[in-house]
């Protein structure tokens, strides 16, 4: 049975499959509903903290991944639960400010990782900078707040994202360790909690280090068979 103090929270704010579970009439990308039982496997067992139901860390971690589902997910950012769509914006570093049809349009790792040796976001579409990622992360990239610093209007949190970096990532190998990325990040919040202002911060350059330290074994490969 749902606590009350569940049900008394907005619908975003609550556990994401939750979420999924009431979305009417949605425009799915993939024409169904997202199902992440089997990431979810993975999330109870690696995460490091159980926040209390109805806490500000259980409500902060509950709308930030609300907002990832909804911006891999549903295509028309009309729909997205989590924001004030007209009015939402979102950056990385201090740099430029994306509108969640920007959002919908590249994909969170085009917009968070830009230009370097080891990923180009000028190369990659939404769906194959996702499929990028999925390959490489085979049990999910997981997500879970580690403490909140201040509460609304200004949400300010840290982070975790990690993931067993069991697959390949283009011709790189798997090295099958733990790549972990840590962060901050503010969220500007209405009063009933959807998010008009995302910031995060974090290096994305170990991350993309980590996932380039196994070599290159279709290269080695085809050197040999020469």
């Amino acid at each position: 049975m749902s606590s009350e103090k569940t049900t008394e929270l907005p619908l975003w704010v609550q556990d994401r499959d939750i979420v999924i579970a009431h979305d009417e009439e949605v425009q799915w990308r993939e024409g169904k509903r997202p199902d992440y039982s089997y990431t979810n496997e993975f999330l109870h067992q690696e995460s490091k903290f159980q926040h209390p139901e109805g806490s500000l860390e259980a409500i902060a971690q509950n709308l930030v991944r609300t907002f990832e589902m909804e911006a891999s997910n549903k295509s028309n950012p009309q729909q997205w639960l989590s924001i004030v769509t007209d009015k939402f914006r979102m950056s990385s570093n201090g740099g430029q400010q994306f509108t969640a049809q920007e959002v919908a349009e590249e994909g969170t790792y085009n917009l968070f990782l830009g230009e370097s040796e080891q990923y180009s976001s000028e190369t990659e579409t939404f769906e194959s900078s996702f499929q990028l990622f999925h390959k490489a992360f085979r049990h999910g990239f997981l997500w879970e707040v580690t403490e909140v610093l201040s509460g609304p209007p200004n949400v300010t949190f840290k982070w975790r994202h990690w993931g067993t970096f069991n697959g390949s990532y283009k011709d790189y190998a798997p090295t099958g360790e733990i790549v972990e990325i840590v962060g901050v990040s503010i969220a500007r919040v209405t009063d009933d909690l959807k998010i008009e202002l995302l910031e995060h911060y974090f290096d994305n350059n170990v991350f993309l280090e980590k996932l380039t330290a196994g070599g290159c074994p279709f290269h080695s490969q085809n050197q040999n068979s020469d």
